[in-house]
Protein backbone atom coordinates (compact mmCIF):
# COMPACT_ATOMS: atom_id res chain seq x y z
CA UNK A 1 0.00 0.00 0.00
CA UNK A 2 1.70 3.77 -1.22
CA UNK A 3 1.66 5.89 1.70
CA UNK A 4 -0.23 9.40 1.60
CA UNK A 5 2.02 12.60 3.21
CA UNK A 6 0.42 15.18 5.40
CA UNK A 7 2.35 18.00 6.11
CA UNK A 8 1.18 20.88 8.67
CA UNK A 9 0.55 21.95 12.48
CA UNK A 10 -1.54 19.86 15.05
CA UNK A 11 -3.02 22.30 17.69
CA UNK A 12 -4.16 21.01 21.40
CA UNK A 13 -8.22 22.26 21.10
CA UNK A 14 -9.63 24.03 24.11
CA UNK A 15 -13.37 24.34 24.05
CA UNK A 16 -15.89 25.05 26.43
CA UNK A 17 -18.25 22.09 27.42
CA UNK A 18 -21.55 21.66 25.49
CA UNK A 19 -22.67 25.14 23.71
CA UNK A 20 -20.74 27.19 26.82
CA UNK A 21 -19.50 30.92 26.00
CA UNK A 22 -15.99 31.25 26.46
CA UNK A 23 -17.06 33.61 29.58
CA UNK A 24 -19.72 31.31 31.26
CA UNK A 25 -16.91 28.21 31.04
CA UNK A 26 -15.20 27.03 34.41
CA UNK A 27 -13.27 24.12 32.22
CA UNK A 28 -12.27 23.13 28.62
CA UNK A 29 -12.42 19.99 27.02
CA UNK A 30 -9.05 18.91 25.48
CA UNK A 31 -8.83 17.06 22.32
CA UNK A 32 -6.09 17.77 19.30
CA UNK A 33 -6.98 18.64 15.58
CA UNK A 34 -5.48 21.00 12.80
CA UNK A 35 -6.35 20.74 9.12
CA UNK A 36 -3.62 17.76 7.90
CA UNK A 37 -3.44 16.31 11.28
CA UNK A 38 -7.40 15.90 10.53
CA UNK A 39 -6.87 14.70 7.07
CA UNK A 40 -4.35 11.73 8.00
CA UNK A 41 -6.95 10.47 10.42
CA UNK A 42 -9.41 10.07 7.83
CA UNK A 43 -7.52 8.10 5.65
CA UNK A 44 -5.83 6.06 8.60
CA UNK A 45 -9.79 5.34 9.87
CA UNK A 46 -10.32 4.12 5.70
CA UNK A 47 -7.46 1.36 5.62
CA UNK A 48 -4.64 3.98 4.00
CA UNK A 49 -1.50 3.89 5.24
CA UNK A 50 -1.35 7.69 6.13
CA UNK A 51 1.74 9.77 7.89
CA UNK A 52 1.88 13.03 9.13
CA UNK A 53 4.53 15.09 9.30
CA UNK A 54 5.14 18.08 11.92
CA UNK A 55 7.41 19.29 14.60
CA UNK A 56 6.36 19.07 17.94
CA UNK A 57 7.56 20.61 20.96
CA UNK A 58 9.69 17.39 23.41
CA UNK A 59 7.30 17.42 26.23
CA UNK A 60 4.28 15.73 27.19
CA UNK A 61 2.35 17.74 25.72
CA UNK A 62 3.40 17.37 22.59
CA UNK A 63 3.63 13.32 23.12
CA UNK A 64 -0.08 13.97 23.78
CA UNK A 65 -0.75 14.87 20.23
CA UNK A 66 1.40 12.20 18.97
CA UNK A 67 -0.46 9.76 20.84
CA UNK A 68 -4.05 11.43 19.59
CA UNK A 69 -2.60 10.31 16.13
CA UNK A 70 -1.60 7.29 16.34
CA UNK A 71 -4.36 5.59 18.58
CA UNK A 72 -6.20 5.93 15.23
CA UNK A 73 -3.50 4.40 12.84
CA UNK A 74 -1.44 7.30 11.87
CA UNK A 75 1.99 6.91 11.27
CA UNK A 76 4.14 9.60 13.67
CA UNK A 77 7.23 8.34 12.35
CA UNK A 78 8.74 11.40 10.36
CA UNK A 79 7.35 13.64 13.05
CA UNK A 80 10.17 15.97 14.61
CA UNK A 81 10.70 17.17 18.04
CA UNK A 82 11.98 20.72 19.48
CA UNK A 83 11.06 24.06 19.61
CA UNK A 84 9.05 25.82 22.96
CA UNK A 85 5.31 24.86 22.61
CA UNK A 86 2.52 23.15 20.99
CA UNK A 87 -0.15 25.98 19.24
CA UNK A 88 -3.12 26.04 20.60
CA UNK A 89 -6.70 27.22 19.63
CA UNK A 90 -9.99 28.19 21.44
CA UNK A 91 -13.49 27.07 20.18
CA UNK A 92 -16.54 28.21 21.24
CA UNK A 93 -19.52 26.10 19.82
CA UNK A 94 -22.39 28.45 18.27
CA UNK A 95 -25.66 27.51 18.06
CA UNK A 96 -28.77 29.01 15.98
CA UNK A 97 -27.96 32.10 15.00
CA UNK A 98 -24.92 32.14 17.08
CA UNK A 99 -21.54 31.67 15.07
CA UNK A 100 -18.84 30.11 16.60
CA UNK A 101 -15.67 31.88 17.50
CA UNK A 102 -11.95 30.93 17.47
CA UNK A 103 -9.65 32.07 19.15
CA UNK A 104 -6.23 31.15 18.02
CA UNK A 105 -3.02 30.90 20.40
CA UNK A 106 -0.27 29.51 18.37
CA UNK A 107 2.40 32.27 17.53
CA UNK A 108 6.16 30.36 17.97
CA UNK A 109 5.03 27.14 17.93
CA UNK A 110 7.16 23.83 17.59
CA UNK A 111 6.05 24.23 13.72
CA UNK A 112 6.14 27.99 12.96
CA UNK A 113 9.82 27.97 13.89
CA UNK A 114 11.17 24.69 12.02
CA UNK A 115 13.77 24.83 9.68
CA UNK A 116 14.29 23.27 6.44
CA UNK A 117 17.43 21.13 7.77
CA UNK A 118 14.47 19.37 10.29
CA UNK A 119 12.90 17.50 7.09
CA UNK A 120 14.79 15.39 5.06
CA UNK A 121 11.99 14.85 2.19
CA UNK A 122 14.04 12.20 0.12
CA UNK A 123 13.36 9.75 3.14
CA UNK A 124 10.09 10.82 3.89
CA UNK A 125 8.49 10.39 0.49
CA UNK A 126 10.10 6.80 0.06
CA UNK A 127 7.65 4.76 -1.01
CA UNK A 128 5.04 7.70 -1.02
CA UNK A 129 2.34 7.86 -3.55
CA UNK A 130 0.63 11.48 -1.93
CA UNK A 131 1.36 14.38 -0.62
CA UNK A 132 -1.42 16.77 1.20
CA UNK A 133 -0.76 20.03 2.59
CA UNK A 134 -2.81 23.21 3.36
CA UNK A 135 -2.70 27.00 2.54
CA UNK A 136 -2.70 27.38 6.53
CA UNK A 137 0.54 25.94 6.97
CA UNK A 138 2.79 27.97 4.34
CA UNK A 139 1.03 30.80 6.42
CA UNK A 140 2.69 30.20 9.55
CA UNK A 141 6.25 31.72 8.50
CA UNK A 142 8.79 32.38 6.30
CA UNK A 143 10.49 29.24 7.04
CA UNK A 144 7.12 27.37 7.59
CA UNK A 145 6.56 28.63 3.41
CA UNK A 146 10.19 27.69 2.35
CA UNK A 147 9.63 24.29 3.86
CA UNK A 148 6.26 24.03 1.82
CA UNK A 149 7.89 24.69 -1.19
CA UNK A 150 11.07 21.88 -1.10
CA UNK A 151 8.73 19.58 0.27
CA UNK A 152 6.10 20.17 -2.98
CA UNK A 153 9.51 20.43 -5.07
CA UNK A 154 11.11 16.91 -4.30
CA UNK A 155 7.28 15.43 -3.86
CA UNK A 156 7.19 16.21 -8.18
CA UNK A 157 10.66 15.02 -8.40
CA UNK A 158 9.20 12.10 -6.74
CA UNK A 159 6.48 11.40 -8.85
CA UNK A 160 4.15 11.97 -6.12
CA UNK A 161 0.34 13.19 -6.68
CA UNK A 162 -0.17 16.91 -4.65
CA UNK A 163 -3.04 18.29 -3.21
CA UNK A 164 -3.62 21.34 -1.81
CA UNK A 165 -6.61 22.93 0.07
CA UNK A 166 -6.43 26.41 0.02
CA UNK A 167 -8.10 27.23 3.52
CA UNK A 168 -7.28 31.12 4.06
CA UNK A 169 -7.20 32.32 6.97
CA UNK A 170 -7.29 35.90 7.99
CA UNK A 171 -5.63 36.05 10.97
CA UNK A 172 -2.25 34.67 9.69
CA UNK A 173 -1.85 36.52 6.78
CA UNK A 174 -3.36 39.34 4.54
CA UNK A 175 -5.79 38.41 1.11
CA UNK A 176 -2.25 39.68 -0.90
CA UNK A 177 0.36 38.02 0.91
CA UNK A 178 -1.78 34.43 0.70
CA UNK A 179 -2.37 35.35 -3.24
CA UNK A 180 1.40 35.60 -3.56
CA UNK A 181 2.73 32.32 -2.13
CA UNK A 182 -0.10 30.23 -2.96
CA UNK A 183 0.25 31.39 -6.22
CA UNK A 184 3.60 29.97 -6.26
CA UNK A 185 2.89 26.81 -4.38
CA UNK A 186 0.09 26.11 -7.30
CA UNK A 187 2.54 25.08 -9.91
CA UNK A 188 3.37 21.58 -8.37
CA UNK A 189 -0.49 21.27 -7.41
CA UNK A 190 -2.11 18.71 -9.40
CA UNK A 191 -5.72 18.56 -6.88
CA UNK A 192 -6.72 22.09 -5.68
CA UNK A 193 -9.97 22.03 -2.93
CA UNK A 194 -11.26 24.97 -2.05
CA UNK A 195 -14.48 26.16 -0.17
CA UNK A 196 -17.22 29.15 -1.33
CA UNK A 197 -14.49 31.78 -0.03
CA UNK A 198 -11.48 30.59 -0.49
CA UNK A 199 -10.74 31.22 -4.68
CA UNK A 200 -11.63 34.76 -4.02
CA UNK A 201 -9.91 35.87 -1.24
CA UNK A 202 -6.60 33.76 -2.23
CA UNK A 203 -6.67 34.82 -6.00
CA UNK A 204 -9.83 37.07 -6.45
CA UNK A 205 -11.74 34.67 -8.32
CA UNK A 206 -15.23 35.33 -7.43
CA UNK A 207 -18.47 33.33 -7.82
CA UNK A 208 -21.32 35.00 -9.32
CA UNK A 209 -24.79 35.25 -8.18
CA UNK A 210 -23.55 33.90 -5.06
CA UNK A 211 -24.28 35.22 -0.78
CA UNK A 212 -22.25 33.25 1.44
CA UNK A 213 -23.84 34.58 4.53
CA UNK A 214 -27.17 34.54 3.36
CA UNK A 215 -26.86 31.05 2.33
CA UNK A 216 -27.54 30.96 -1.73
CA UNK A 217 -24.99 29.64 -4.14
CA UNK A 218 -25.16 29.70 -8.09
CA UNK A 219 -23.59 26.69 -9.16
CA UNK A 220 -22.73 28.23 -12.57
CA UNK A 221 -20.80 30.71 -11.08
CA UNK A 222 -18.63 27.78 -9.43
CA UNK A 223 -18.51 26.31 -12.77
CA UNK A 224 -17.18 29.13 -13.93
CA UNK A 225 -14.56 29.77 -10.59
CA UNK A 226 -13.52 25.86 -11.34
CA UNK A 227 -12.51 26.51 -14.55
CA UNK A 228 -10.79 29.91 -14.00
CA UNK A 229 -8.70 28.22 -11.72
CA UNK A 230 -7.58 24.79 -13.74
CA UNK A 231 -6.71 27.50 -16.69
CA UNK A 232 -4.35 29.77 -13.88
CA UNK A 233 -2.78 26.88 -12.77
CA UNK A 234 -3.43 23.73 -14.91
CA UNK A 235 -4.58 21.89 -12.04
CA UNK A 236 -5.65 17.80 -13.21
CA UNK A 237 -8.49 18.34 -10.66
CA UNK A 238 -10.45 21.47 -9.20
CA UNK A 239 -12.58 20.46 -5.82
CA UNK A 240 -15.20 23.09 -4.31
CA UNK A 241 -17.22 22.12 -1.57
CA UNK A 242 -20.83 24.24 -1.49
CA UNK A 243 -22.14 25.16 2.11
CA UNK A 244 -25.52 26.79 2.20
CA UNK A 245 -25.89 28.44 5.77
CA UNK A 246 -28.80 28.90 7.32
CA UNK A 247 -27.46 29.03 11.08
CA UNK A 248 -24.65 27.60 13.01
CA UNK A 249 -26.90 24.32 13.16
CA UNK A 250 -28.18 24.15 9.77
CA UNK A 251 -26.67 23.97 6.75
CA UNK A 252 -26.87 22.13 3.15
CA UNK A 253 -23.73 20.93 1.78
CA UNK A 254 -23.20 19.41 -1.39
CA UNK A 255 -19.55 19.96 -3.94
CA UNK A 256 -18.86 19.67 -6.99
CA UNK A 257 -15.39 18.31 -9.19
CA UNK A 258 -13.85 19.53 -12.33
CA UNK A 259 -11.35 17.36 -14.25
CA UNK A 260 -10.82 17.55 -18.35
CA UNK A 261 -13.97 15.69 -19.16
CA UNK A 262 -16.53 17.88 -17.05
CA UNK A 263 -18.10 19.03 -13.92
CA UNK A 264 -19.71 16.39 -11.54
CA UNK A 265 -21.91 17.66 -8.92
CA UNK A 266 -22.50 15.63 -5.67
CA UNK A 267 -25.86 15.23 -3.77
CA UNK A 268 -26.94 17.73 -1.37
CA UNK A 269 -27.33 16.82 2.39
CA UNK A 270 -29.29 18.72 4.89
CA UNK A 271 -27.07 18.82 8.13
CA UNK A 272 -27.55 19.54 11.79
CA UNK A 273 -24.41 20.26 12.88
CA UNK A 274 -23.07 18.83 16.13
CA UNK A 275 -19.13 20.04 15.45
CA UNK A 276 -18.82 21.60 11.94
CA UNK A 277 -14.17 21.78 12.93
CA UNK A 278 -12.87 19.42 10.05
CA UNK A 279 -15.80 19.42 8.00
CA UNK A 280 -13.76 20.91 5.37
CA UNK A 281 -10.73 18.49 5.95
CA UNK A 282 -12.94 15.32 5.69
CA UNK A 283 -14.12 16.00 2.84
CA UNK A 284 -10.11 16.54 1.69
CA UNK A 285 -9.53 13.39 3.02
CA UNK A 286 -12.83 11.67 1.72
CA UNK A 287 -11.62 12.76 -1.62
CA UNK A 288 -8.11 11.68 -1.85
CA UNK A 289 -9.15 8.29 -0.52
CA UNK A 290 -11.71 7.77 -3.49
CA UNK A 291 -8.99 9.11 -6.12
CA UNK A 292 -6.46 6.75 -4.64
CA UNK A 293 -8.12 4.06 -4.87
CA UNK A 294 -9.95 4.37 -8.62
CA UNK A 295 -13.47 5.73 -7.57
CA UNK A 296 -15.03 6.97 -10.94
CA UNK A 297 -15.42 10.51 -10.45
CA UNK A 298 -18.81 10.52 -9.51
CA UNK A 299 -18.39 7.89 -6.82
CA UNK A 300 -15.24 10.11 -5.46
CA UNK A 301 -17.46 13.43 -5.03
CA UNK A 302 -20.16 11.36 -3.87
CA UNK A 303 -17.79 9.66 -1.25
CA UNK A 304 -16.16 12.94 -0.16
CA UNK A 305 -19.08 14.93 0.57
CA UNK A 306 -21.04 11.58 2.70
CA UNK A 307 -17.89 11.15 4.60
CA UNK A 308 -18.15 15.15 5.61
CA UNK A 309 -21.88 15.19 6.18
CA UNK A 310 -20.93 12.33 8.64
CA UNK A 311 -18.20 14.32 10.26
CA UNK A 312 -20.25 17.15 11.11
CA UNK A 313 -22.34 14.88 13.48
CA UNK A 314 -19.14 14.31 15.24
CA UNK A 315 -17.87 16.18 18.16
CA UNK A 316 -13.78 17.62 17.60
CA UNK A 317 -11.86 17.95 14.56
CA UNK A 318 -11.32 14.47 13.68
CA UNK A 319 -14.02 12.12 11.86
CA UNK A 320 -14.44 9.02 13.19
CA UNK A 321 -16.19 7.20 10.28
CA UNK A 322 -15.69 4.02 8.48
CA UNK A 323 -16.28 3.51 4.44
CA UNK A 324 -18.98 0.98 5.49
CA UNK A 325 -20.86 3.64 7.07
CA UNK A 326 -19.67 6.46 4.39
CA UNK A 327 -20.97 4.12 1.54
CA UNK A 328 -24.61 3.83 3.41
CA UNK A 329 -25.86 7.14 3.31
CA UNK A 330 -24.62 7.69 -0.19
CA UNK A 331 -27.10 4.64 -0.93
CA UNK A 332 -29.64 7.05 0.92
CA UNK A 333 -29.85 5.54 4.75
CA UNK A 334 -29.64 8.79 6.66
CA UNK A 335 -32.46 7.68 8.49
CA UNK A 336 -30.32 7.54 11.43
CA UNK A 337 -31.97 5.01 12.93
CA UNK A 338 -30.31 2.60 15.49
CA UNK A 339 -27.93 -0.04 14.12
CA UNK A 340 -27.81 -3.27 16.02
Amino acid sequence: MSRIICFGEIMLRLSPPGYLRFVQANSFDATYGGGEANVSISLANYGMDAAFVTKIPDNSIGQAAINSLRQYGVNTDFIVKGGSRLGIYFLEKGASQRPSKVIYDRSNSSIATAGEGDFDWDFIFEGAKWFHFTGITPALSENVRKITEKACIKAKEKGLTVSCDLNYRKNLWSTEKAGKVMGQLMEYVDLCIANEEDAEKVFGIKAENTDVTGGQLDTEGYKEVAKKLKEKFNFDKVAITLRESFSASHNNWSAMLYAEDGFYFSKKYFINIVDRVGGGDSFGGGLIYALINQYDLQEAIEFAVAASCLKHSVEGDFNHVTVDEVKTLIKGDGSGRVQR
